[in-house]
C-alpha cells in the first residue's frame, strides 16, 4: 500500500486555554479547516475516526460528533488508545478504504484539559491502582530513573531534548509556549517527580486537529492541491502495567517502527525530519532508541550537540512538539510532518523528502508509527 494513499488535508485550532470551548465544537473547526485544505466539501466523506477526548469521555461520541457536522458516516466511531489513537486511525482509514468500505475519512482529535476536566489524568489504573493514586507522569519518572540506572542517561542527555523542542516551538506564531530555553535552564527548572523537572513534562492544552485521508488517485481525481502521500505505518501494545513489566527501558516503538519502515521500504538512515511524540522527554529518547536511530542506551549521545535541533542531522518535532507547541497527544505531530512534506513549515527543513512521526498512549502501553514521503 506504499504511497497509494494520502493524507490530503490538515487543520487545527488555536493551542492553549480556550475556555468555554467542547469538544466538539473544536473537533468541528479543526475538520472544517482540514476539507478547506484539502479543497474538498463534506459531501464527499463517508468515514469518520474520532480519538475520544480524553478529559471528558462521553458515550457514542463518534455519532454525536457526525451529527453536529451534519454527516452520515458508513463507517467509523471513537477510538481509544491513548495518545496512540491518532496515527492508529489514519492508518484504521487507509485499511477501510483498501477494503472497500469507505472512499474518504476525517481523522480528528479534540479535548479540553487546560479548562475543562483534568481528574482523570490521575485516576489509577488496573494492578497499579494497588499503589494508590498511581499518576502518568510517576510511571514515567520511574522509566527515566530505570534508563539513567541502566544506560548511565544523564539529566543533560534529556535536556537536549527539551532545549531543541523548546527552540522549535519559539519559532513557531502558533505555538502555546513561545520561550526558548538553554540547558542551564533546564537543569534549574523545579524537580516535578524525581527525576522528572518541570521542562521534562508536556504542556496541558485545549484544541483541536484533524486530517482528511483518501487514495491518492481520489485525491487525483478531486484535484487535492497538496496531498502527501503515506508510505507506511505500524502499531505495537503491552497489556502490563508498568510496575509489572519484565523491562521498563524499551517501548513497543520496536514493533511499531519495523512494521512501518518495512511497509515505507525505509530505514532510519532514510529519514529526514522526525516528529516523535514527546510526553516526557525521556519518551523521545527511548523511542529515537527503539527505531533504530541509535543503539540501546546511547540515546543521550545520539541528541548531543544540536543534532537533533533545525539544521542538524535528524531535526525533532520542529513545531515544537507537546512540550511546546501545544500538550495534544499526537495529531499536531501528523500536522507538522505533513507541511514539512509539502515545504510550508516555518522551521522547514531542506529538502525534506521522509518524515517520520510517532505517538504514544498511556505509559508507553501503546504505539503507532506513521512515515510519510514526497514521492509514493
Amino acid at each position: 500500500m506504499r504511497g497509494k494513499y494520502v493524507i490530503a488535508g490538515i487543520g487545527h485550532t488555536r493551542y492553549g486555554k480556550l475556555p468555554g470551548r467542547s469538544t466538539v465544537s473544536l473537533n468541528v473547526e479543526a475538520c472544517r479547516n482540514a476539507l478547506a485544505d484539502a479543497n474538498v466539501g463534506k459531501d464527499i466523506i463517508d468515514a469518520l475516526f474520532v480519538k475520544v477526548p480524553t478529559s471528558a469521555r462521553e458515550f457514542m461520541y463518534g455519532q454525536k460528533l457526525a451529527e453536529a457536522m451534519g454527516l452520515r458516516p458508513k463507517l467509523g466511531g471513537a477510538w481509544d488508545q491513548g495518545g496512540a489513537a491518532n496515527v492508529a486511525l489514519i492508518s484504521q482509514a487507509v485499511m477501510a478504504i483498501e477494503a472497500g468500505q469507505c472512499e474518504a475519512a476525517l481523522v480528528c482529535y479534540a479535548d479540553n484539559p487546560r479548562t475543562g476536566n483534568r481528574a482523570v489524568y490521575a485516576r489509577p489504573r488496573g494492578d497499579d491502582a494497588v499503589y494508590g493514586w498511581f499518576s502518568t507522569a510517576a510511571g514515567y519518572a520511574m522509566i527515566q530513573r530505570r534508563h539513567m540506572i541502566e544506560h548511565g542517561t544523564r539529566p543533560e542527555d534529556l535536556g537536549a531534548i527539551a532545549k531543541a523542542c523548546r527552540r522549535h516551538g519559539a519559532a513557531n506564531p502558533n505555538a502555546q509556549l513561545r520561550a526558548a530555553i538553554s540547558l542551564d535552564d533546564y537543569m534549574a527548572s523545579p524537580m516535578q517527580i524525581d527525576p522528572l523537572r518541570r521542562d521534562d513534562c508536556c504542556l496541558v492544552s485545549d484544541g483541536g486537529a484533524a486530517v482528511v485521508v483518501m487514495s491518492a488517485a481520489r485525491a487525483r481525481a478531486l484535484g487535492v492541491p497538496n496531498a502527501v502521500p503515506i508510505l507506511g505505518f505500524g502499531q505495537g501494545q503491552t497489556s502490563w502495567e508498568v510496575a509489572q513489566r519484565p523491562t521498563l527501558t524499551s517501548t513497543e516503538a520496536v514493533v511499531s517502527g519495523r512494521t512501518a519502515f518495512a511497509m515505507a521500504g525505509l530505514a532510519p538512515k532514510d529519514i529526514d525530519v522526525a516528529q516523535i511524540y514527546d510526553c516526557f522527554t525521556i519518551t523521545a529518547l527511548m523511542t529515537l532508541e527503539d527505531y533504530g536511530f541509535c543503539k540501546k542506551g546511547e540515546g543521550g549521545r545520539f541528541v548531543a550537540d544540536g543534532r537533533i535541533e533545525a539544521g542538524g542531522d535528524l531535526p525533532l518535532n520542529t513545531s515544537g512538539g507537546l512540550l511546546s507547541e501545544t500538550g495534544m497527544p499526537g495529531m499536531q505531530l501528523v500536522i507538522e510532518g505533513v507541511r514539512q512534506i509539502r515545504g510550508q513549515a516555518t522551521l522547514q527543513v531542506p529538502g525534506a523528502d521522509t518524515c517520520l512521526v510517532s505517538n504514544q498512549g498511556g505509559t508507553m502501553h501503546t504505539h503507532s508509527t506513521l512515515i510519510l514521503g514526497s514521492q509514493p
